[in-house]
């Protein structure tokens, strides 16, 4: 890949600039935390600059933790923590929040699912409260759980089994983690939702929703004594639950070479390849370099892939590199879509030409600055609400095992060098056990 040389001095400087405004601005994030006697973790963050408070309840649960024989619960509860509690009705909770001039969402994955409100700060009580209620007061009744088997099983209608290339995620795990909780998807089986019963959902609730598998994160403009008083008043009456069962993730099978497989797609206009490696996870020392190298790979049109596939050889309309974290085991991929007229063989021999050379050769010093600068922009722009603080500070719990770990990213992504990108790449791709899949367009 030859991009001009004054094109590249001139997306550096730019990315430079934007950095060291954005450095200018940040600060490291101060804390305190301590654990209520039942074993719920609290992480408390003042900012004072807006008066507005985040709160988020991070539960230890994802698809990892589910029986292979009933996938889904874990994101079936991401949806059926909004319906009813003991004194919360059903349809009630989101015009609660909206009605207070809040926001709330939730997401779930392998290895968590978390709730979170953003509010204004006269209105932090009302979240804690809600959150009190879904933890331990849930309503895991028929017509609570049937509603949201509807809604679970058109979700996954309209991402997955009707979109186009919508299974190509579940194929590629299926068969890199198989043998381990990894292997299927949070989505899970729209069967196993089917089936099961209330009181399998009934007892997943109580094995997972308890106070000791929780972090509670308050963030933003808030008294640290109210908040401290009101989390003991809402929280601190639950008893401590039984510490879940966890899975044992185990080693991983190796793969007998690259693992091929051609679908033929109804609902695809273009052609699409997806290449799957197994990678390291979200906390090992070469995850920062790894995200470094996507970046350089992927991170918008003067990126390698972008500027060979896209814009040199106009074999691809689309072109890209992902990591996808996990705590026990990583993946990455590689997505290819090929432009009108073209086929999916100089797509792969295009992305894997790219992936060799970056082996081979590794990368210049101007493309680590970029990639680095690129990093820290986003990095501090991901910092500046008060629930991507909050977000920050639970995972660093969570994943890095101490929240402080909120402080050293950066320095982390600094440390990488050229020859750490060059190793770490050859880690990932330097195998042939991968999963290729291709998604031929075909008439229904």
């Amino acid at each position: 890949m030859n991009l001009p040389t004054t094109r590249i001095a001139a997306i550096v400087v730019a990315i430079l600039v934007l950095a060291l405004q954005a450095s200018a601005q940040y600060k490291p994030l101060t804390f305190t935390e301590y654990d209520l006697p039942n074993g719920l973790h609290v992480i408390l963050h003042e900012d004072h600059s807006a008066p507005v408070i985040a709160t988020v309840v991070h539960y230890m649960v994802g698809s990892r933790d589910e029986d292979p024989a009933r996938t889904g619960f874990a994101h079936f509860f991401e949806h059926l923590m909004f319906e009813s509690t003991d004194v919360i009705e059903r349809g009630t909770l989101d015009k609660m929040v909206n009605g207070a001039g809040g926001q709330l969402n939730a997401f779930t994955s392998n290895d968590q699912t978390v709730y979170h409100f953003v509010l204004p700060s006269n209105q932090v009580r009302l979240a804690l409260w809600i959150e009190a209620q879904r933890m331990r007061k849930l309503h895991v009744n028929t017509i609570g759980v049937e509603t949201q088997r509807g809604v679970v099983k058109e979700e996954r209608k309209n991402r997955y089994d009707n979109a186009p290339y919508g299974g190509w995620i579940e194929k590629s795990q299926s068969v890199l983690f198989a043998g381990t909780p990894y292997q299927w998807s949070p989505i899970g089986s729209a069967q196993h939702i089917d089936s099961a019963s209330i009181p399998e959902f009934k007892a997943f609730y109580d094995a997972f929703y308890q106070p000791n598998n929780a972090v509670l994160v308050v963030s933003g403009d808030f008294d640290e004594t109210l908040v401290r008083e009101t989390i003991n008043a809402y929280f601190g009456g639950y008893q401590k639950g039984p510490e879940p069962r966890r899975p044992n993730v185990g080693e991983l099978i190796p793969l007998s070479g690259e693992i091929r497989e051609t679908i033929n797609d109804t609902k695809a206009q273009l052609p699409a390849l997806f290449i799957s490696y197994r990678a390291m996870n979200q906390t090992d020392p070469d995850a920062y370099a790894a995200d470094l190298l996507t970046t350089i790979l992927s991170n918008g049109e003067s990126s390698r892939l972008y500027h060979s596939l896209v814009d040199s050889q106009q074999v691809a309309v689309q072109a890209s590199i992902s990591m996808f974290p996990r705590e026990f085991v990583g993946m990455v991929y590689c997505v290819g879509i090929a432009a009108p007229g073209k086929g999916l063989a100089d797509v792969e021999k295009g992305i894997d030409s790219e992936l060799a050379l970056i082996m081979r050769d590794g990368i210049s010093d101007e493309e680590l600055i970029k990639a680095k600068n690129i990093t820290e922009v986003g990095f501090i722009e991901g910092r500046m609400g008060v629930y991507e603080k909050a977000l920050a500070l639970s995972n660093a719990y969570r994943f890095d095992k101490a929240t402080s770990a909120v402080n050293d990213e950066m320095t982390k992504y600094m440390k990488v060098t050229k020859a750490d990108i060059q190793r770490v790449a050859k880690r990932i791709f330097g195998t042939n056990q991968r999963v290729v899949l291709t998604y031929l367009p075909v008439k229904g």
